[in-house]
């Protein structure tokens, strides 16, 4: 194995770890499909739950001072600790006193400065409120007077800032959190609720008591059994035989998206995604499924409601194997390191704010190219946030970001040729369907492009998306009705059409003959006869 190859998958397996799941503060969006309340015997029942109650107190206990590492090594000293510790998973409250759930509103603690834990061990049941839950999201939603901490299977999450999760948020405020990801029924969590009665420094003349406590299940994208699904394929030329065999079937793997983009393989057989209207990064793998990569992808500003596509959208590997990311919202072009944090490579031209960059990719030089349309502002073309007079396509190289085109009204899917001699670009305008070809000279010159594609008079409202480019040079594009395959020479040679119309394609799998499709809510894929080009 190359030492950069060894490199790149050092660098993905630090990406995948620094890329934490999803933590309290990314609570699925949307109303739940079905609820449970814990403060009822009929809820309480439905997961096979039992409340068990203890107090709390302070004890001391031995310590050290901080040593000149600032960390406890110096001389030995006395503190304080609470008892009993009752977070852990394996912690036993079987000698404690149970509770009913219609109880829970009751005063407890000695008043004043107190302390107590809640504990309670429920099953995911095969039905709720008429709902299968497997694949749901839990939320628990509680609300103890006067502040409470929640440990889920043994774990306080301590990220840094999270507030109204598993850590006090404020007075009497709700602790909202995720219990389970893609749950299945007979699945077990254990939670462990520490109230705390305040504020602490004034401690007030009244008790601890539990004023809500609700399980919420959401329905969130999953992984299916992969199957085949409708699908069509158009021959306009028995070249096409060459790329895909009659009988191929497109196989659905995963659904529940609001609209699929970006998707880039990593090395290590995993599929990364974006869904900009959630304003994720997904995962998925044959065998760990459908799973949260990256909260906040391409925006976390206050005003986020207005977006409707606020979050990443092309996604895309250097040589290094750091992913880089198209930041509708943040409008701009960032990567993530091997430590979690964040490069940014391009967000300004000229001293004005890029767009929203929608599509990118790089050439082995490690020069980047991407698209600037303006589909990720709130308002699009008439967007009182738009700073370039243009809809461009730039070159980042060594540092150095250059405008390389300004022919299209909404550049989008970006390609280059198996010989990086030519760059392929896709435009979404309805008015004007074409693919452009620009010719790349070795030392980074960008020749004025040519159409090298029309679908225009293709009927259908779908303008043009993702491209991408196989071995061959056969060029792969979303376009009305479905992903239309066109010979390096520029001949429709046929058409792939699905129950979803793709928005962007990745190669993957070793042998780099699957194309998985974004395609709206869903995420596909078809094996074909050649392998992609690039990475």
């Amino acid at each position: 194995m190359k030492p950069n190859r060894i490199n790149a998958l050092i660098a993905l397996a630090a990406l995948a770890l620094a890329a934490a799941p999803a933590s309290a503060d990314s609570l699925p969006a949307g109303a739940p499909v079905a609820a449970v309340d814990l403060m009822t015997h009929e809820g309480l029942a439905a997961v096979k739950g039992e409340w068990h109650y203890h107090d709390a107190r302070i004890v001391e206990t031995d310590f050290r001072a901080v040593g000149p590492d600032r960390k406890p090594t110096g001389p030995p000293n006395r503190t304080y600790d609470i008892e009993p510790r009752a977070g852990g998973l394996d912690f036993d409250d079987s000698s404690w006193e149970v509770i009913s759930p219609t109880s829970l509103q009751d005063r407890r603690g000695n008043g004043r400065l107190c302390f107590n834990w809640y504990r309670l061990h429920f099953t995911v049941p095969p039905e709720v409120n008429g709902v299968d839950p497997a694949g749901c999201t839990i939320v628990l939603d509680t609300t103890v007077d006067d502040y409470a901490e929640v440990w889920v299977d043994g774990v306080l999450s301590r990220e840094l800032g999270q507030s109204g999760g598993s850590v006090i948020a404020g007075f009497n405020v709700p602790n909202r959190l995720v219990v389970g990801r893609n749950v299945r029924p007979g699945q077990t969590i254990q939670l462990a609720i520490f109230g705390v009665n305040g504020p602490v420094s004034d401690p007030p003349p009244n008790y601890i008591w539990m004023r809500s406590a609700t399980l919420a299940f959401h329905a969130e994208p999953h992984a299916v059994t992969p199957h085949f699904v409708e699908t069509a394929i158009i021959r306009n030329d028995p070249a096409l035989d060459a790329i895909i065999a009659p009988d191929t079937k497109i196989a659905k793997i995963a659904e529940g998206f609001i609209f699929t983009e970006g998707p880039v393989w990593l090395p290590s057989g995993e599929l990364l995604f974006s869904d900009p209207n959630a304003n994720r990064i997904y995962r998925w793998s044959p065998n760990a499924g459908v799973r949260v990569f990256r909260e906040s992808s391409g925006y976390s500003g206050a005003d986020v409601a207005e977006y409707r596509q606020p979050g990443s959208n092309g996604l895309a590997l250097d040589a290094q194997g750091r992913l880089t990311i198209c930041e509708h919202g943040n409008r701009r072009i960032s990567r993530l390191e091997s430590d979690g944090s964040i490069t940014l490579l391009a967000d300004r031209f000229e001293g004005r704010r890029l767009n929203s960059p929608n599509d990118l990719v790089y050439r082995s030089d490690g020069a980047l190219f991407f698209t600037d349309p303006p589909f990720g502002l709130p308002h699009v073309y008439d967007d009182r946030r738009r700073e370039q007079a243009h809809f461009g396509v730039y070159c980042l190289r060594d540092g150095r970001l250059s405008l390389v085109s300004t022919d299209l009204k909404g550049p989008n899917g970006i390609a280059l040729s198996p010989d990086e001699k030519h760059l392929y670009v896709a435009n979404w305008d309805e008015q004007r369907k074409i693919v452009m070809r620009y010719d790349l000279g070795v030392d980074g010159t960008f020749s004025r492009g040519r159409v090298f594609f029309d679908m225009t008079a293709a009927p259908g409202e779908e303008a043009l998306d993702g491209v991408k480019v196989d071995h061959r040079g056969n060029v792969f594009v979303s376009g009305p009705g479905g992903v239309w395959i066109i010979s390096a020479e520029g001949q429709h040679l046929g058409t792939i059409v699905g129950p979803e119309l793709p928005a962007n394609f990745a190669w993957g799998d070793a042998d780099r003959r699957v194309l998985y499709l974004a395609a709206r809510t869903g995420l596909y894929r078809i094996r074909l006869k050649n392998p992609g080009a690039g990475r």
